[in-house]
């Protein structure tokens, strides 16, 4: 029978999970991607991940993410992340507006409700003060013809923007530096060896509107305009540099844990219409992938997990009701975890990457 959840493993992380088992392996980070309503597909798995795997880590772990990615992993670094998950897959899914194309006001009203609906009152200090989850908040600051902040200024440069990355991924360090927001822990941040990378330590201050920040997507969304210990902004989507983050083999002890819904990784926002830049499960020795298979997405209304698209594809009513189909299904991504963690084989069915 066809699993729902694929694992691919590199060389050393395939040997340590052999032999030390799920529960007593040095994860080191872990990593969360853009992508808006697909992560929906994962949040069975993130409460598994919560309950079953990364409460049993003794060590620090650093959480590396972008848009969507930094708010699962604010919810993770919750006192009970399962919790958190289970509020923000809730509110996500409810989430609603005054008319079918919304301003970008409304949509980041909108976003900053489901983000304090999710980790609560005290959710930026759970997240600062945690002792051994340091989370990196990945955000895309505007700079030369992309500081601009709405309007036809905003769209004219995305428009250079990404004509300029289709020649050259580096021709994109002329209009976005990166800036990544850190636990106090974090003195590097992984995979980031270009665009300039500079760290600003977190802060009661600057979390929300940095978590607002790394997920604010131009023209759908408002920018945050300065953030409290940055330079001024404008600042966006971190998805914009690191859409799936640029993998390479890396010199980070541990292992790398990244739950994704897909196979496929793609560098930056702009990259997703240049298939050439894809990297398919990328062969790090220390990584470990798992993502819906492609016999689970066969399984699914429209065989697709969910997208952006289906705002302008679905009525309000058929929009949630796709969506709760999907978290429905992503119970099986879950349960297929549970059962590996948990049983005699911790390699059984999973793939060895070379």
């Amino acid at each position: 029978m066809d699993q729902p959840l694929s694992l691919y493993l590199g060389r050393t992380a395939a040997k340590i999970i052999g032999d030390q088992g799920w529960k007593g392996a040095p994860f080191k980070t872990l990593i969360g991607a853009s992508g808006g309503p697909k992560w929906l597909i994962l949040s069975e798995l993130d409460q598994m991940l919560a309950s079953e795997l990364l409460r049993h880590q003794s060590q620090p772990l650093q959480l590396l993410g972008s848009s969507i990615g930094t708010w699962r992993h604010a919810c993770l670094s919750q006192p009970q992340p399962g919790a958190a998950i289970q509020r923000l897959q809730t509110a996500y899914l409810q989430q609603q507006y005054s008319r079918a194309k919304p301003s970008p006001a409304e949509v980041s009203h909108v976003a900053e409700q489901l983000l304090h609906e999710a980790i609560g009152p005290h959710g930026a200090t759970h997240i600062i003060e945690h002792d051994r989850f340091h989370n990196i908040i990945v955000t895309a600051r505007g700079r030369g013809l992309a500081k601009g902040q709405s309007g036809l200024p905003l769209a004219a440069s995305m428009a250079v923007a990404s004509a300029a990355n289709a020649l050259s991924r580096k021709a994109l360090t002329g209009f976005f530096q990166r800036i990544a927001f850190c636990h106090t822990a974090i003195s590097t941040v992984p995979f980031a060896p270009d665009f300039n990378t500079q760290t600003v330590t977190l802060s009661e201050g600057n979390l929300i509107p940095a978590l607002k920040a790394s997920g604010a997507i131009p023209l759908l969304m408002q920018c945050e305009a300065s953030i409290p210990g940055a330079t001024s902004g404008p600042f966006w989507d971190g998805g914009i540099i690191d859409y799936h983050f640029s993998l390479t083999n890396s010199d980070t002890d541990g292992l790398i844990l990244y739950p994704h819904f897909s196979d496929l990784m793609i560098p930056g926002w702009f990259d997703k219409m240049l298939p050439w830049r894809a990297q398919l499960r990328p062969a790090i020795d220390n990584l470990i992938l798992m993502c819906p298979s492609r016999s689970f997405l066969e399984t699914l209304p429209h065989q697709k997990i969910p997208d952006r698209s289906d705002f302008r594809r679905l009525s309000p009513h058929q929009r949630v009701a796709y969506w709760q189909t999907c978290v429905h299904q992503s119970e099986r991504l879950a349960e297929a975890l549970y059962s590996l963690i948990n049983g005699d084989d911790p390699l059984r069915g999973v793939t060895i990457l070379n």
